[in-house]
C-alpha cells in the first residue's frame, strides 16, 4: 500500500469526559468492534473478574478509574484507528492536556444523567484553542437522564458548540426503545442484552411508513416522527468541512455499557474523522505526506511491565515512516538514536513493528534519553510546540522511610517525575525534595508505585506553598536579580531541567515580588525547552 494511502486509512482521536461518564467503557466496545478483544470488561462490576483491558495499572484495577492514557489499536473497515484513552480524573488533567497535543479529533463522553460536567468543559476548552475536530456520544441512555434536546442545548451553551444529532434516541431509560439513525436513516432496536447479536438495524427510508408503529407503537412512533422534524427545523445540516474546521459538532446517542449507539458512532466516525493533520512546529508547519520522519514524545511510562523494569517513551509520528534500527536526531540531545524494537500497541498487546506511519503512536524503550516534548527527525532541528508543564496545586516535602532504600527511592522519583506523573522541585537550601502534583490523588499513587514498582518507601509531609512560579530574569547579573535571589532563597527551587522556581505561598506574594522585582519575570507554565 502507498505512503499516501497508509496516512489517509489513520484515524488517531482520544476519548475525553469527565470521570465515570463511561469513557473506558466506550473504549472497551470500540475494540470490541474492531475485534480486538473478545469480551469487554465493565470497569465497576465486580461480577466479571476481567478488568477493563485499557487499564492496565494495578491502581487503576482497583480504584476502577483510569489515572493514565492508554494507546490502543484496531482495524475497522479498512481503516487503521489508534484510540488515546485518557485519563477522567481532574487529578491527572496534565497527562490528558499533554495527549490532546498527539490526536487529530477527539469523541467527548457526557453522562445522560449529569449532563456537562466541569472537567469536560476545561478539556473541551483546550480541544476548541487548538481547533480539533469533535464527536459528541450521549451515553447512558438506559438510565433515565435529561431530555435529549435540553441536553443538546446544555452542550452548545456550557461548552459553546454548534450541535446536529446524527442519531436520536427513541424514548429514553425505562421506555428506552432503540436509536434512530439520522447518518444512515435507520433504526437499532434495543434487547437489553449487550451479548446478543450487535448488528440487528432495521432499515427505514422513510419514517412515515405504518410499519414503524408495528416495530415500536403507535405513540413511541408519532413521538419519533415529531422529533425528527423539529431536528430538521431547529439543527444545521451536517458539513463534513465544517466540522473539521471544529465549527460543528455531530452529536450520537447511545449506551456504551449494553454496547447500544456504538456502531452507529464508530461507523460515522471512520467516514468523517480526519486522517493526520499537519502540526505546528516552532520554525514551521510540517504536513504528514513529507518524506522525512517528524514526531514528538508526549507520554513516558515506567514499569508498562513490572516483571521487566521497562520504560516506555510514546511518539506521535507526524511525517514520514518510522523505521526500525533506522537512526534518527534527537533535537535536545544533539545525537543519532537507533531503536531496535519500537512498540506498537494492539488492545492490552504490545508487538514490535518495523514500519510507523503518520498518526501511529510507537512505544520507544528508554534508558532515560526522553523526556516529554522531545522531538526526533532525520537532522532537521525543530521542535513542535504546545507541551507545556503547568504550575501544581499541591506541594509536600517527600521523607524516605526506609534508610535502607534511598537509592530505589531517589530512582523512583526521578523515573515518575519523567512520566510527568507530578513535578519535583530540589530546594535551593537544604536539597529538600518537593513534589508538586495537579490534584492530591497522585500522591497516593506515586506512593503506591514506589513501594511496589521500586520497593521504596516514602511519607509526606505539606509544604505551604500556593503556585510555583518559573523564574526568567531579563539579565541574570544586575542586582535586582541578586537581591531577589537573597531575600527569596527560602522559598527558591530548581526543577528537573535546572530551571529556577519561585515557590510562592500567595497571591498577594507573587503581586509584591513583581512590584518589588520588575526585571525578574514570573511564569505560571514552562514551555518544556
Amino acid at each position: 500500500m502507498s505512503f499516501l494511502k497508509e496516512i489517509q486509512r489513520r484515524r488517531t482521536f482520544g476519548i475525553i469526559s469527565h470521570p465515570d461518564a463511561g469513557k473506558t467503557t466506550l473504549t472497551e466496545k470500540l475494540l470490541l468492534f474492531g475485534g480486538a478483544i473478545q469480551e469487554a470488561g465493565a470497569v465497576k462490576n465486580n461480577k466479571i473478574k476481567k478488568g477493563a483491558t485499557s487499564d492496565f495499572m494495578e491502581i487503576e484495577r482497583q480504584r476502577g478509574i483510569s489515572v493514565s492514557t492508554s494507546v490502543l489499536a484496531f482495524n475497522y473497515r479498512e481503516k487503521k484507528i489508534n484510540i488515546l484513552d485518557t485519563p477522567g480524573h481532574k487529578d491527572f488533567a496534565e497527562d490528558t492536556f499533554r495527549t490532546l497535543t498527539a490526536v487529530d479529533s477527539v469523541i467527548v463522553v457526557i453522562d445522560v444523567a449529569k449532563g456537562v460536567e466541569e472537567q469536560t468543559e476545561k478539556l473541551v476548552a483546550v480541544c476548541r484553542m487548538r481547533k480539533i475536530p469533535i464527536i459528541v456520544f450521549i451515553n447512558k441512555l438506559d438510565r433515565e437522564g435529561k431530555d435529549a434536546f435540553d441536553l443538546m442545548d446544555e452542550v452548545e451553551q456550557k461548552l459553546g458548540l454548534t450541535v446536529t444529532p446524527l442519531s436520536f434516541p427513541i424514548g429514553m431509560g425505562y421506555d428506552f426503545q432503540g436509536i434512530y439513525n439520522l447518518w444512515e436513516q435507520n433504526i437499532n432496536l434495543f434487547s437489553g442484552d449487550s451479548r446478543k447479536n450487535i448488528e440487528e438495524t432495521i432499515a427505514f427510508s422513510d419514517v412515515q411508513s405504518p410499519e414503524l408503529e408495528k416495530i415500536i407503537g403507535q405513540k413511541p412512533a408519532d413521538r419519533l416522527r415529531e422529533e425528527l422534524e423539529l431536528i430538521d427545523e431547529v439543527y444545521p445540516k451536517f458539513d463534513r468541512q465544517d466540522y473539521l474546521d471544529g465549527k460543528l459538532q455531530p452529536v450520537f446517542f447511545g449506551s456504551a455499557l449494553n454496547n447500544f449507539g456504538v456502531r452507529e458512532l464508530l461507523d460515522c466516525f471512520v467516514t468523517i474523522a480526519p486522517s493526520p493533520r499537519p502540526k505546528d512546529s516552532e520554525t514551521r508547519l510540517v504536513d504528514p505526506k513529507e518524506e522525512k520522519m517528524s514526531g514528538f514524545v508526549f507520554k513516558i511510562h515506567a514499569n508498562m511491565d513490572p516483571k521487566h523494569r521497562d520504560r516506555l517513551a510514546f511518539i506521535k509520528i507526524v511525517s514520514g515512516t518510522f523505521e526500525r534500527n533506522k537512526p534518527y536526531y534527537h533535537v535536545r540531545q544533539k545525537k543519532n538514536l537507533k531503536f531496535s524494537s519500537p512498540n506498537a500497541f494492539f488492545a492490552e498487546k504490545k508487538e514490535i513493528v518495523d514500519i510507523s506511519y503518520p498518526g501511529d503512536i510507537v512505544g520507544l524503550h528508554d534508558t532515560g534519553n526522553f523526556k516529554i516534548g522531545d522531538t526526533l527527525t532525520e537532522g532537521e532541528i525543530m521542535s513542535f510546540k504546545g507541551i507545556p508543564s503547568f504550575s501544581p496545586e499541591h506541594f509536600r516535602y517527600i521523607n524516605n522511610a526506609d534508610p535502607m532504600k534511598a537509592k530505589q527511592l531517589d530512582k523512583g522519583v526521578d523515573q515518575l517525575m519523567d512520566e510527568g506523573v507530578a513535578q519535583l522541585f530540589t530546594l535551593e537550601m537544604n536539597n529538600r525534595k518537593v513534589i508538586g502534583t495537579v490534584g492530591a490523588l497522585q500522591y497516593e499513587v506515586i506512593q503506591y508505585r514506589l513501594e511496589h514498582e521500586y520497593g521504596a518507601k516514602c511519607t509526606y509531609e505539606n509544604f505551604p506553598v500556593h503556585k510555583a512560579c518559573w523564574v526568567k530574569p531579563d539579565d541574570a547579573k544586575n542586582e535586582e536579580f541578586k537581591e531577589f535571589k537573597r531575600i527569596k532563597q527560602k522559598f527558591l527551587a530548581k526543577d528537573k531541567y535546572n530551571q529556577l522556581v519561585f515557590l510562592a505561598d500567595s497571591d498577594f506574594t507573587i503581586q509584591m515580588t513583581q512590584n518589588k522585582y520588575p526585571s525578574v519575570k514570573l511564569f505560571f507554565t514552562s514551555e518544556f525547552d
